[in-house]
């Protein structure tokens, strides 16, 4: 019989989470901006996921850019963990760097504790992607209560990473769950299935959005590239992995 394989599905926006919903996605991140990489969702998202189906978690991350944060933006994330928490979704996604990429230690301390506090699941993004030892920053994911890790393996895609996602997955040694996620697709998760033991997979399964008219981009209203969430390319990875 073949592994189960939870598939998460990040969306950005009510359509978004539709289409994921429609697709078969195991499991939802919520964000906005996913043209960045993903920003905490907004009060309006938070309240639309809580009827979803399917567990929802939410990034947690104030702003685009580096994940250096100062003591105000961490306040302002401690305050959306308990906004996540008072919508009624399932956990958290969240990450803290150092100036050299080497995880920061205290403030994901107090971000975990608050997000345990209010009993919600956390997963480390992608900040450990920076990080120069993908090992030891598995070891201290594991220390500071983290339930999963999303990571390419220090690559700009995961099946780019697979050295890397190998050494988080020998340094988890099952004490954590290890989640490929960057480039992820139907045609290509088989080579991530036969190189590691995989209980998750992260995708964003979309396409891109026509382009806004020339008025909208000259008034700066869009920046161009955003994309939005496909239920066949969902559906395509979740038949996939249940092959």
């Amino acid at each position: 019989m073949a592994e189960t394989i939870t598939l998460e599905v990040c969306v950005d926006s009510a359509d978004g989470l539709a289409a994921a919903l429609a697709g078969g996605a195991d499991r939802i991140e919520l964000c906005s901006a996913l043209e960045i990489g993903g920003l905490t969702p907004t009060s309006g998202l938070l309240r639309l996921a809580s009827s979803s189906r399917a567990p929802v978690v939410a990034m947690i991350r104030p702003r685009g850019g580096d994940f250096c944060f100062n003591e105000t933006e961490t306040q302002l994330m401690l305050h959306e963990i308990d906004a996540v928490a008072a919508a009624g979704l399932q956990g958290v996604v969240l990450g803290a760097s150092l100036p050299d990429g080497e995880l920061d230690q205290p403030t994901l301390d107090r971000l975990v504790r608050r997000a345990a506090g209010h009993g919600l699941r956390c997963t480390l993004h992608r900040a450990i992607d920076l990080c120069p030892d993908l090992a030891r920053a598995t070891g201290q994911a594991i220390d500071l209560g983290f339930e999963r890790i999303l990571t390419s393996g220090g690559a700009r895609s995961a099946p780019d990473g697979l050295a890397g996602l190998q050494r988080c997955f020998d340094a988890a040694a099952g004490r954590i769950a290890i989640m490929p996620g960057a480039g992820i697709n139907a045609d290509n998760v088989s080579l991530l299935r036969t190189r590691l033991a995989l209980t998750d997979v992260h995708a964003s399964c979309s396409e891109p959005v026509a382009p806004a008219s020339p008025q909208v981009l000259a008034f700066g209203f869009d920046a161009g590239g955003r994309r939005q969430t496909s239920s066949a390319k969902v559906a395509a990875l979740k038949a996939a992995l249940l092959s």
